[in-house]
């Protein structure tokens, strides 16, 4: 009963969505996250909303939520670099299923460092899943990395990352996306925002335990592309709950 009712907590943020959760700081550029409070008026949620992302989980209360079902297949993947991350856009096919409603992959980028932390643990690397289900909502699955050995994965992406703005390619050959996942399904979840203007509140966030390894030239590499560290702060949870 408990748990249901937690989950009826973080569902009442939830609403129609429509901007994409990699859109650009400014239309000038890309200035640091910790200023976001000197972005345009219609950017004030990322000032004054209350459920922002990211944040830092702890305090979580145990559900006994299910691993989450997800359905992700090889896939023939466009890898962009848009100025503030490298991007993937994933056509029709991969879905997850939450809460009896089926979402569908639209893409997934990076963050370096991470933008959530665990305990006040910040990783080198977060990557963001992102859904949408038919009402427009939106629902972000994020996957951790720790410093370790090299992700063969994640390398087929690197080895064709675009160095030049907002140069878009296939990746060749189709990318098997569940290698970009762990194996255990068993996450954290909160109600939160997009983590670029506008900021928009009401997605539904999960956040895997289990993170996966990458290599500290990997993140180099990253960087290399990026030039900058791409990560919000950590926002103020105002209350929400966290279960798990």
């Amino acid at each position: 009963m408990k748990g249901k009712l937690l989950l009826a907590i973080l569902l009442s943020a939830s609403f129609s969505l429509q901007a994409d959760e990699t859109s650009s700081w400014t239309d000038e550029g890309q200035p640091s996250p910790e200023h976001l409070e000197m972005q345009k008026p219609e950017f004030h949620l990322c000032q004054d909303g209350q459920n922002q992302s990211p944040i830092d989980i702890r305090g979580e209360l145990r559900s006994n939520l299910a691993p989450l079902t997800m359905q992700y297949f090889t896939t023939t993947l466009n890898i962009v670099n848009n100025g503030y991350t490298i991007q993937l856009n994933v056509p029709k096919g991969n879905k997850v299923q939450l809460d009896g409603e089926t979402f569908m992959l639209k893409q997934l980028h990076f963050h370096a460092p991470s933008e959530n932390t665990i305990k006040g643990k910040q990783y080198p690397m977060e990557a963001h899943f992102v859904h949408k289900n038919e009402q427009g909502e939106l629902l972000v699955v994020a996957v951790m990395y720790n410093l370790g050995k090299e992700n063969m994965a994640l390398e087929k992406v690197w080895q064709q990352m675009p160095k030049g703005l907002n140069q878009e390619q296939k990746i060749n050959p189709a990318l098997d996306l569940n290698g970009l996942i762990p194996d255990s399904k068993y996450y954290y979840r909160f109600s939160g925002s997009l983590t670029t203007p506008p900021c928009s509140e009401g997605v539904r966030w999960l956040v895997f335990k289990q993170p996966l390894s990458i290599s500290e030239n990997q993140i180099t590499q990253f960087k290399s592309v990026i030039h900058r560290d791409n990560n919000r702060p950590v926002q103020e949870l105002h209350g929400r709950v966290i279960v798990n």
